[in-house]
């Protein structure tokens, strides 16, 4: 690392030394309770994960942790003090930090951006710069050399001078780590580092993240990606509605009831899809024995209509031979038993009941008839 003439950098902890040592966080948004009485200790060296289902108060207990949120209730402790509740104390008391949507200075070029997380570590004030002097000429020299370090170690070196909003997303993930490392902190924060990544990207991330372990940083992650967590983690802690549920190693969060009804709801007593099963099949029997009802019942309807037809078939047989006996001048029902009936044919007319008396008004009978039943 090269030596410069900043101020001086966050002292590396001794290897096993607490660095991060969060005591009952509560943070309180008038009603709403958004984290609730969490504790969490990270250790040098070490890398710890933080994971929850959407709204379990990931991101609200790390802004707690870095001085954006003011805790309402709850003390967080760097190296055993506690932190003020400015954010711009807390990175230079040591504790550096990504953001889930990235927050680069997209009109600033890669270097540049890197340049902006030295602030910190420089000793020069505002007279400094406004004069100009040698002092502030060996500062901002001292901090170029560190900020091409820094894009070196992450890869980006080639693109110290593109402007940052023309990187790929993956790259501006590096660059944003890259300038959280600016501030040389003890403890670095990362809040879902491979958020949209493809594997190959992920797979880069996670060696990034081993590489500054390395360097003697501890690591505390936000991250959805379940097999990047448990490959990259010592320990993992869950938040579930604000609460840390459980705590321990990769395997021990994986196998916990509670975590997988967290993340996958409650299971179903007895075999899943059991009840679903039973009230389809219900339906089906229902169905079959309407069906069968609805069968049994058309041979009945079907004998019914049979016996109708024939019934007015008869009916017109008989309307046509009483047609046929009245135009051959035939008296149709004037004999003593004889009565008058209804016109049966279904023209809605009533037809004659006494028999013509000559030719042409049986002729005329007949006729009448005919246009009945037309």
């Amino acid at each position: 690392m090269t030596t410069t003439t900043t101020a001086t950098t966050a002292k590396a902890p001794a290897p096993g030394e607490t660095v991060l040592d969060a005591r009952g966080v509560t943070m309180r948004f008038g009603g709403l309770t958004a984290v609730r009485s969490v504790d969490l200790t990270v250790k040098s060296g070490e890398i710890v994960g933080l994971i929850g289902p959407n709204g379990a108060g990931k991101t609200t207990f790390f802004n707690c942790l870095t001085g954006l949120y003011i805790p309402t209730e709850g003390e967080v402790r760097y190296k055993g003090k506690v932190l003020p509740p400015k954010s711009f104390k807390v990175t230079a008391a040591g504790i550096a930090r990504t953001f889930q949507n990235i927050r680069l200075f997209s009109n600033m070029t890669v270097l540049e951006n890197v340049l902006v997380g030295r602030h910190t570590r420089t000793k020069e004030g505002l007279w400094s710069a406004l004069l100009r002097g040698p002092g502030f000429h060996k500062a901002e020299a001292a901090s170029r050399a560190r900020a091409l370090e820094l894009l070196e170690f992450v890869g980006l070196a080639a693109k110290a001078d593109h402007l940052a909003r023309n990187l790929p997303y993956g790259e501006q993930r590096k660059l944003e780590i890259a300038r959280a490392l600016a501030s040389e902190p003890g403890l670095l924060l990362l809040d879902e580092p491979t958020a949209g990544m493809n594997p190959q990207e992920t797979r880069a991330t996670e060696e990034l993240v081993f590489a500054i372990r390395d360097m003697g940083i501890a690591i505390l992650v936000i991250e959805h990606d379940m097999r990047f967590i448990m490959n990259l983690c010592d320990r993992v802690a869950v938040l579930v509605q604000g609460q840390k549920l459980v705590e321990g190693d990769g395997q021990t969060v994986q196998r916990d009831e509670r975590v997988i009804a967290a993340y996958l709801g409650e299971p179903f007593e007895g075999e899943p899809g059991e009840a679903e099963a039973a009230e389809v099949a219900a339906a089906e029997a229902a169905a079959e024995e309407a069906a069968a009802e609805e069968e049994a019942a058309a041979p009945a309807v079907a004998a019914t209509g049979t016996a109708a037809d024939a019934s007015d078939d008869d009916t017109d047989a008989d309307a046509d031979a009483s047609d046929a006996d009245a135009s051959d001048g035939t008296a149709a029902g004037t004999g003593p038993d004889a009565a008058p009936s209804a016109d049966t044919d279904g023209d809605g007319d009533t037809d004659r009941t006494t028999a013509p008396t000559t030719a042409a008004e049986a002729s005329g009978a007949s006729g009448t008839g005919k246009e009945n039943d037309s």
